[in-house]
């Protein structure tokens, strides 16, 4: 009886501390063994020191990373990792982990070396494997499902797919990748996702040529199967009728899974047999085993307890720290917040261009002192912003709390401001229509990510031309999100009596009443919108133009049949026309009076990613009268008490308090 317990308590036991970390097996490995390395030799030497390498830069952020060790021909390594374009930094580095263990295992003498999860792949070899293509190994994965329905139109729409994700990912806009992911409708209930992705060392050419070699072997390996892959060491293309990849990267809404029930298992034939006193082993196991299962549950239950409030201080502790400058460092960094270093101010405080001692470059914002805010507060709101992670915002890479200063550390972005283009006759000529194209659908997927993706809803409430930034690619990247929150604006309630945002952006249910929503930030856009297509700016409009604004011209061009005369015309030679038609009834839509009407931010993403979406047809819109002053509250800049009755503040500061009337 009691060996019985004692073994039943023990399998139980391994199981379950097995289970608390699940590893991903490895898809395939591939070792040649045209050369190989004996276990005490300096190769082996040098393939640790590399692996080590691998293991201990699983962090980098574009995931991907090489090392070369060795002089000689015979004792040099060259080793690299690529983790799917999607993965974030801690699941690569542990795929790193997983494969760094299991190679060794599988490849034990083998120079070179290669092997593929679903995550990441690793791989290293004696001859160099930096920025050259290789197609000579191909592994091929197929879902073993076959598609019933219309497998020619299938056949057809991932030829397509296919070919569009390539150029995607070969002028792909994630910093440091070649990688990208789609989705297209196959049926009403079905959709079609795919990936590609190069190793980001690879030229344009090679990505292209590598992905295009892959492509037609879908044929070979997956036809009218579901899902399918062909990998080569340099490139690899994927595609399912499953969402396989992390939606925060893709742009269309996730539909919800179909998951069966589960079945409960069938009973196992019973044993016979009589024991001591004539209890039967099945009464014994019947005591026992639930017995066993809730010790060993407890005792996991209680060790988990007591590890998570051991460490679980210590980390937060530690992740504070490092997102906290000292007062001295961003003085330095700034030149003491040199005039000469001052490239911007807005309602929240100036901002700074400065650099570390590393060379890093870095944007300080230093908010004015009227902040609501104590300082736990604050601090917990920036460590909130701070773990926010996407390619269309601007990345907050810390702060400093010291006395009365409240400062906040951004990565620089060079390319300034959008307005700083848009609005000027001369520069706006280096946006073409593919640049504001991309920069509208840019600040659609950062807004996404903000709404519905990330770990907590953020509603912009200033969003404008000047808060977006744009990079040395001209990407666009949403700066100041977060604000409302960090200035201790309240952001939890749908209604405030203190209005943060900038007239001519505001919704009007905002601006009178200040209700917000996510459809608040659906209005900015669709201002943006209007703004970047005509490259003129809404709060001037009126004066420039004898119109009431920029929104009542759009609307009276679009209801005469004339969309493309409010189109810049220094666009003329540049623009796709039925893409600029699409985005002016994007932006007309997203300006609709009754908040209820405007389209949410998913919807507006996938019409601009698919021009297959059909649209509604947009209504007056909001702000459509014939006096100006008709829809505006009586407002009072906080840092200008003297003003009322504007319908702009001068300087576009970005708190203003609202009075009832």
């Amino acid at each position: 009886m009691s060996a019985l317990i004692t073994s039943t308590y023990f399998c139980l036991f391994c199981i379950l501390c097995f289970s608390i970390r699940i590893r991903s097996d490895p898809r395939y490995h591939w070792c040649p063994d045209t050369a190989t390395y004996s276990p005490n030799s300096t190769y082996r030497s040098n393939l640790n020191q590399t692996l080590l390498s691998l293991s201990s830069n699983g962090t980098w952020e574009n995931g991907f990373y090489t090392y070369k060790v060795g002089h000689g021909p015979s004792d040099t390594v060259y080793g690299l990792f690529l983790c799917r374009g999607d993965v974030n930094t801690d699941d690569c580095q542990q795929c790193v982990k997983d494969a760094i263990t299991d190679v060794l295992k599988r490849c034990p003498k083998e120079k070179r070396a290669t092997i593929w999860y679903d995550y990441c792949m690793l791989r290293y070899s004696n001859e160099s494997i930096l920025s050259r293509l290789e197609m000579s190994f191909t592994l091929y994965l197929s879902n073993m499902e076959n598609i019933t329905d219309e497998p020619n139109r299938f056949r057809q729409l991932l030829g397509e797919t296919m070919n569009e994700i390539a150029s995607e990912a070969v002028n792909s806009n994630l910093p440091g990748k070649k990688f990208a992911t789609k989705i297209a409708n196959f049926t009403e209930f079905e959709r079609l996702y795919t990936l590609a992705q190069c190793t980001p060392d690879l030229t344009s050419g090679d990505c292209d040529i590598c992905l295009r070699n892959a492509i037609p072997q879908l044929r070979t390996c997956c036809d009218n199967k579901k899902g399918g892959r062909v990998i080569f060491e340099s490139c690899n293309i994927r595609y399912e009728t499953y969402s396989f990849f992390d939606p925060t990267t893709v742009l269309e809404p996730q539909p919800t899974p179909n998951i069966p029930p589960i079945q409960p298992p069938a009973p196992s034939p019973s044993t016979t047999g009589q024991g001591n006193g004539g209890i039967s082993k099945q009464v014994i196991l019947a005591i026992v085993v639930p017995i066993a299962v809730s010790l060993v549950l407890f005792f996991i239950g209680s060790c988990f307890l007591k590890r998570r409030t051991r460490k679980e201080p210590h980390g937060a502790i530690s992740f504070v720290e490092s997102l906290q400058f000292d007062l001295n460092t961003i003085a330095l960094a700034t030149n003491n917040f040199s005039a000469d270093n001052k490239i911007g101010e807005g309602g929240f405080g100036s901002v700074y261009k400065g650099a570390f001692l590393n060379g890093r470059e870095i944007a300080v914002k230093r908010l004015s002192k009227s902040s609501g805010q104590g300082a736990k507060e604050f601090k917990n709101e920036v460590v909130l912003i701070a773990k926010l992670r996407h390619r269309n915002l601007v990345r907050l890479l810390g702060f400093c709390l010291e006395g009365e200063e409240k400062i906040l550390v951004y990565e620089y972005v060079p390319n300034k401001s959008l307005d700083y283009f848009l609005f000027d006759a001369e520069k706006r000529q280096m946006l073409d229509w593919s640049k504001r194209y991309k920069i509208i659908r840019g600040i659609a997927r950062g807004l996404v990510y903000l709404h519905e993706d990330s770990p907590v809803r953020i509603i912009h409430r200033d969003l404008k031309a000047s808060n977006i930034l744009l990079d040395g690619n001209m990407n666009p990247k949403i700066s100041d999100f977060g604000m409302a929150r960090i200035f201790g604006v309240d952001q939890s309630q749908g209604n405030t009596s203190r209005i943060v945002g900038t007239y001519g952006y505001m919704s009007p249910e905002y601006a009178m009443y200040g209700n917000f929503s996510v459809k608040s930030d659906v209005f900015s856009f669709g201002i943006l919108i209007l703004e970047i297509i005509s490259g003129r700016k809404n709060s001037s409009f009126y004066q420039s133009d004898g119109a009431e604004d920029l929104i009542s011209y759009a609307w009276k061009l679009w209801r005469d049949n004339r969309p493309l005369e409010l189109m810049d015309i220094k666009l003329q030679n540049t623009y796709v026309r039925n893409e600029v038609i699409r985005c002016i009834q994007i932006g007309l839509l997203c300006v609709q009076e009754d908040a209820n009407e405007r389209p949410n931010m998913a919807s507006i993403l996938l019409t601009l990613n698919s021009h297959s979406a059909t649209l509604t047809l947009p209504r007056q819109p909001a702000f459509f009268l014939r006096s100006r002053t008709q829809y505006l509250p009586k407002v009072q800049d906080s840092y200008k008490p003297t003003s009322a009755w504007i319908s702009f503040s001068v300087n576009e500061a970005s708190i203003s308090e609202l009075y009832p009337r």
